[in-house]
């Protein structure tokens, strides 16, 4: 392996968009054969079950996770319909909270950590200039584990036999008392299976961006969203055991009849609710900084700038992981505990706002005097400012004790963490949708229907949820399905229901734009924004390999320095006939080793499905364990079977 220096061949420079040049590699048709054949895909129904590429499994858990998101989206609306005016009956109660728990749970653990782990997975192999993840297979597995631990859950709703104690679960709620049918048990089993897949999206994030990074690309050089998949990938290696250990618990205690939250027997109810939020806390977080890294990105491409303070905001980036572990009592103030160990709670939930305002303010002074192109990512960026800036003002207000002890469980919570999830997790993510979707699709969205899908979202979702802080101050319990009429809430419910139909049809544009651009979208040029980063610096979509040679990083924007440069540094003596990879060193990013990576395969299905009786079996006999146990064996004997053709030399 080597470093070679080729001259480059004119490509035209696009004047609008700022096109960088790319010094073409002379052409080999026979080697870029060679590979295409490599790492292609399966074909057919079979091989739909076997691909083990990141854009691949990256895209699936993307539009997986929009699915989910659309879904638990109209059972927001059903919710809001039955709150605009009082003493509504559109839904019973029993079905109110079904809706209230699968929405909810839907949201937090099906959309919002798997469509972040699927853009990371997606676009960080590309930024960080390697050709696939560490463990392909492992990729696969989580997402065939995350596919059917969801569709279970969803399918329990349709049968209505989903949970109705809150996607939260609170015992004695969730305990065989209140909560007697399967739904529960289902809702744990489920919080499992996606806790398995996050976990091992979270090591393949860590593995690779530590070890199969770019020459060149030191840690000082790494795109801030690679930073934040990173931050994100070590927060769930901490948090997520956390809430498998809660579910196990609860689990046990409903069907084998513990009492690990029983008082009477020697239990505690509280030990739920630190085990939840130890998790839950960290998880606003886990969904929360991905999406500041999307948002610098973004920044720098439409503003055409380097990005102002990147030590500091990658240090902020660091802190608030850090922080966020930290917080989890301030859901519990009116619980009773010791006022003088809240204070440090209290504390440290004001803290955390400074790094996430040292962010703010470096962006800030990124897009200042720059000629800032308003296309739709960036125009979603934009609403996220207002929108998480206001969320995060509320967030400050109940990070006091007194305050908070007033609005506890009321609508004003509520209004608080949808503009921090919200703001701060899904204007980016759509942001993003329309900023990479030409590496998804190798189409471009339609930015006339961008722009009405952002101003329909940006007014209906501060129409919607801006008059539940009032609601909140004036005493409005959440978590109910019904008021009187001699309250005076239901004026501002209505409007607030409005603003939710408007909210539904900007989000709904945006989906039917996608759609609808994946066969009559305009075609993508090479790198259509003018960004600075690996994943443009190939054809939009990329082939399936990412790059033909891996690149030699000299900055950290190394595609803007390439529109300056006579020659492109790249490695060769990686071979066309193997799924090879260069290995690094963690720090300075100095080529070690070639790895050669494992390819297409069923078995990561098939042990999904080998999980899948285990976990959803044994609540009903005893016996499915050990039929797993012997199902899991097999598979995992296929999966690692040592002779593979694509191994061989």
């Amino acid at each position: 392996m080597e470093e070679r220096r080729e001259a480059p061949t004119r490509e035209r420079r696009s004047e609008e968009h700022q096109e960088p040049l790319h010094p073409a590699i002379e052409d080999d048709a026979e080697e870029t054969r060679r590979l295409t054949e490599t790492w292609a895909a399966p074909t057919g129904f079979v091989g739909w079950f076997m691909p083990v590429n990141q854009r691949i499994i990256g895209r699936r858990f993307i539009v997986t996770a929009f699915v989910y998101f659309v879904l638990a989206g109209l059972l927001g609306i059903a919710m809001r319909l039955q709150l605009a005016a009082p003493e509504n009956d559109l839904l019973a109660p029993e079905i109110y909270n079904q809706f209230f728990t699968v929405h909810g749970t839907a949201m937090m653990f099906l959309f919002a950590i798997p469509v972040l782990e699927g853009f990371a997975l997606f676009v960080v192999p590309m930024m960080i200039g390697t050709r696939d993840m560490a463990f392909p297979r492992l990729n696969a597995f989580g997402y065939y584990v995350y596919l059917i631990g969801s569709g279970v859950f969803f399918l329990m709703l349709l049968v209505g036999m989903a949970p109705k104690a809150g996607w939260f679960n609170y015992v004695p709620l969730s305990g065989k008392l209140y909560e007697p049918g399967l739904g529960v048990d289902i809702w744990t089993t489920m919080i499992t299976f996606i806790e398995v897949s996050a976990l091992t999206a979270a090591v393949e994030l860590i593995v690779t961006i530590l070890k199969l990074r770019a020459p060149g690309m030191t840690l000082n050089r790494m795109p801030v969203f690679v930073w934040a998949s990173l931050v994100m990938a070590f927060m769930i290696v901490f948090a997520m055991p956390a809430i498998i250990v809660a579910s196990s618990l609860l689990i046990l205690d409903r069907l084998v009849g513990t009492g690990f939250f029983v008082p009477e027997m020697g239990g505690d109810p509280l030990l739920w609710q630190h085990l939840f939020w130890f998790f839950g806390h960290p998880e606003v977080y886990i969904i929360l900084v991905p999406a500041l890294g999307m948002v610098s990105t973004i920044i720098t491409t439409f503003c055409q700038r380097a990005l102002f303070g990147y030590t500091a905001i990658v240090m902020s980036i660091v802190a608030t992981g850090f922080v966020s572990f930290g917080l989890w009592v301030h859901h519990m103030f009116a619980t009773g505990l010791p006022h003088l160990g809240m204070s440090f709670f209290m504390a440290a939930s004001a803290l955390i706002a400074i790094p996430n305002g040292i962010q703010v303010f470096c962006w800030i002074a990124t897009m200042w005097g720059s000629r800032m192109r308003l296309a739709t990512p960036m125009l979603y960026v934009l609403g996220f400012f207002w929108v998480f800036v206001m969320g995060g003002l509320t967030g400050v207000m109940v990070a006091s004790i007194p305050f908070d002890l007033q609005v506890h469980d009321t609508y004003f919570l509520v209004a608080h963490f949808h503009y921090v999830l919200i703001g701060g997790s899904v204007m980016p993510v759509i942001g993003a949708l329309y900023y990479w979707y030409p590496q998804m699709t190798g189409r471009m969205m339609s930015e006339t229907a961008g722009k009405i899908s952002f101003g329909l979202v940006f007014v209906g979702f501060n129409v919607t949820f801006f008059p539940m802080h009032q609601l909140g101050l004036e005493g409005m319990p959440r978590r109910v399905y019904t008021y009187l009429e001699e309250t005076g809430w239901g004026e501002l419910n209505l409007v607030a229901t409005i603003g939710s139909v408007v909210l539904a049809a900007g989000f709904a544009t945006t989906m039917v734009n996608a759609l609808a651009s994946l066969r009559w979208g305009e075609t993508a040029r090479r790198n259509p924004w003018g960004a600075e980063t690996l994943e443009w610096a190939t054809e939009s979509p990329p082939p399936p390999y990412n790059q033909r040679h891996i690149p030699v990083v000299k900055s950290r924007e190394p595609v803007w320095d390439w529109r300056e440069e006579d020659e492109r540094p790249v490695v060769v003596g990686l071979r066309s006939d193997r799924r090879e990879v260069v290995v690094t060193s963690m720090l300075d990013a100095e080529p070690q080793a070639v790895q050669v990576l494992p390819g297409p395969t069923i078995w990561p299905f098939l042990s999904a499905l080998a999980a899948t009786v285990g976990f959803i079996g044994i609540l009903f006999h005893p016996v499915f364990f050990v039929v797993s146990f012997f199902l899991a064996f097999f598979s995992f004997v296929g999966w690692f079977w040592p002779r593979r053709p694509w191994q061989e030399d």
